[in-house]
């Protein structure tokens, strides 16, 4: 039977640069993730921070064993934004690509597709590879009839399904944080930096709702799929991803590692992260097939 790899996927928040490179040189040192991505997702004006950075944090992951793939914007929308992706795209490390404008400059060279391009349906997956995707990592809002579907129609792509953490939902031209606090967008002073999970956002009647990150919106929960990983691996899925939250993510990864290793049950896994990340709750709606926001135990 094949072995999952496990993938942690790009810093989603805005991190302190302390936070953001011990985060990493924890990462390379003990976790047991196979690859890695890094990079500005959600938006541009945090990546000079650690841009200076990068050369030393990505020698630090490749010295540790793991692989890494350069995460690229989800939504570029300004001219310097454009001519980044351009550049990114003649990097030596394969390429997360986050949004279909990044694709003409690959010209057919081996990248990978992340989860803010909606790959729905299997003909989706083929054009995708025909065009150099070695990778796909599927959006999270799938269930798993349609993640078997894809897995069954492209067996010569690594597919990639969301495992852990806070679900991507939107992203905006507009800055949420930056609208809370009074600020435009363009001189938000990085108030997003007050929240390294995300801001939650309540109902009117005190619901938990979503959460916001400067210009994304994401779910409350986060979603889990500890309970599902061994039916995601019978159906051909080749790498679950975890996505970085403030919680101890080393012993995350180990708790996935263990299940998919097959030294511990799924049931006790739970519980482990349940410790890990106690006052959050999980999710795997999703890939039930029903609410997104729903823990379905079968």
């Amino acid at each position: 039977m094949s072995r999952i790899s496990l993938t942690l996927g790009p810093v989603l928040f805005n991190w302190s640069i302390d936070r953001w490179s011990d985060f990493y040189a924890r990462i390379a040192d003990e976790a047991p993730i196979d690859i890695v991505y890094i990079g500005e997702v959600v938006c541009s004006k945090r990546q000079p921070f650690f841009s200076g950075m990068l050369p030393d944090v990505i020698e630090r992951l490749e010295r540790g064993g793991k692989s890494v793939i350069l995460s690229s914007l989800a939504l570029p929308t300004l001219e310097r934004e454009l001519r980044y992706c351009a550049a990114l795209a003649d990097a030596s490390q394969m390429v997360e690509v986050n949004d279909v404008s990044m694709i003409p400059y690959l010209d057919g060279r081996p990248h990978a597709i992340g989860p803010f391009i909606n790959v729905y349906n299997e003909a989706t997956a083929l054009f995708l590879a025909d065009g150099g995707a070695r990778r796909i990592v599927l959006p999270p809002e799938l269930p798993m009839p349609s993640i078997a579907a894809i897995a069954a129609a492209a067996p010569e792509t690594d597919i990639e399904v969301w495992a852990f953490g806070r679900i991507p939902l939107a992203v905006s031209a507009r800055c949420y944080h930056a609208r809370l606090h009074g600020r435009t967008k363009d001189s938000c002073q990085f108030v997003c930096e007050n929240d390294p999970d995300g801001l939650r956002v309540d109902t009117l009647d005190d619901e938990k709702f979503l959460a916001i990150n400067g210009v994304q919106t994401l779910s409350h929960s986060y979603c889990n799929l500890i309970c599902e990983t061994r039916q995601l691996r019978d159906i051909g899925v080749s790498a679950l991803r975890l996505s970085p939250q403030t919680c101890d993510m080393v012993a995350v990864s180990r708790v996935f590692r263990d299940v998919l290793d097959d030294h511990c049950d799924p049931e006790h896994a739970l519980r482990l992260l349940r410790t890990i990340a106690p006052d959050t709750a999980f999710s795997n709606g999703f890939v039930h097939n029903t609410d997104g926001a729903l823990y379905v135990m079968e």
